[in-house]
């Protein structure tokens, strides 16, 4: 009963086979092979626009780089206060960026609101030099609490932000769980609501180690080159990046895993919403389930070998609470068993 993170499955058997036939034979090196050439000319389809890619290896090095071409060192980043940039990757944001500072908003709420954001920007004063300029705006889709963006709430937060002269970054690790949560289209999700560059994670929906930097506003990209190559990110064999998101998006591969591991999530959802033991606390909207458990039955959980992760309580939003229960994170994948499922719930039962 594996529920740690998706980071811990494996990858898809169509996209091991995609590897092994990008190793056949010699191709051309630093992404100029034909497998990184097709998938930069998928993603326009999957797009429905014309963008400018960049493959890298991991989630942390999309973020950052991408963020580095949006802000100057002296500049902010705003975020929700669950952000993975804000949390989970270390100081490699400021690394990246020169500098530039990260401000976390809405600690109590599950999302990022438009609110919590004007009320922000209203109070800030763009002409002082003893503050940081805010220049770039962070939205994670899916949330880290589980719960997705509406387009609606998409809207009002790229609106302001434009407003406001800031650019707009998202980060898409759980993107193809968002979409397919939402029923809408990689375009709507994105440039249509004036997101300006798009990290797209393919790595926890089927992927080994694949991420995409999209831009749809491309004169933000005209040094990324430089960047991805200074950091470390512009791989000889780019041939093992393109062939991936090249399997990833055919005939919507992506789209059937993520619908496999939110059916997974919705079902843990149901049966905890059934259970005495628990209960769900944010909206379940893609394949992710934040829920406080009765401790005794975490410790006959984790006795029968349940794996999954347990959630700091300064993140919960303000009265929710349940005594003598925990906050865990649980959190399906594609490959995820209707045996691990039943065995965990018939426990929670």
């Amino acid at each position: 009963m594996n529920f740690g993170s998706d980071n811990q499955s494996g990858a898809s058997e169509k996209i091991l086979q995609a590897i092994v036939a990008a190793n056949s034979g010699a191709e051309s090196s630093y992404g100029t092979d034909r497998w990184t050439q097709q998938a930069e000319e998928k993603l326009a389809e999957f797009f429905e626009t014309e963008v400018q890619v960049y493959f890298v290896a991991s989630g942390t090095a999309a973020n950052c780089l991408a963020l580095s071409s949006l802000v100057s060192p002296w500049e902010l980043i705003v975020c929700h206060s669950h952000a993975h940039i804000l949390n989970d990757e270390l100081s490699a944001p400021e690394f990246y960026t020169g500098g530039a500072r990260l401000l976390g908003l809405d600690l109590d709420k599950p999302k990022l609101s438009e609110s919590g954001l004007r009320q922000y920007l209203e109070r800030f004063d763009g002409h002082d030099p003893h503050t940081s300029t805010p220049r770039a705006l962070s939205l994670t889709q899916l949330s880290e609490t589980g719960s997705a963006y509406s387009l609606d709430e998409l809207s009002a937060l790229t609106q302001l932000a434009k407003a406001y002269d800031m650019r707009v970054h998202m980060d898409g690790a759980r993107f193809a769980n968002a979409l397919v949560g939402l029923g809408c289209t990689p375009a709507e999700m994105t440039w249509k609501l004036g997101v300006d560059v798009l990290c797209l994670g393919a790595s926890k929906n089927g992927a080994l180690a694949a991420e995409a930097v999209v831009f749809f506003d491309k004169s933000l990209a005209k040094d990324f080159e430089f960047r991805r190559k200074r950091a470390g990110h512009l791989l000889s064999k780019g041939r093992l990046l393109g062939s991936q998101f090249c399997a990833w998006l055919e005939a919507d591969h992506w789209r059937g895993l993520a619908e496999k591991s939110n059916a997974a999530a919705r079902r843990i959802m149901t049966g905890i919403e059934a259970s005495a033991f628990a209960e769900v606390i944010w909206p379940v909207d893609g394949n992710e389930v934040f829920a406080l458990i009765d401790n005794q039955k975490i410790k006959e959980l984790r006795d029968a070998g349940a794996i999954f992760g347990e959630w700091p309580e300064r993140f919960l939003s303000k009265g929710i609470a349940r005594e003598n229960a925990t906050l865990v994170r649980l959190v399906s994948s594609f490959n995820t068993t209707d045996q691990e499922l039943e065995q965990f719930l018939d426990i929670l039962s």
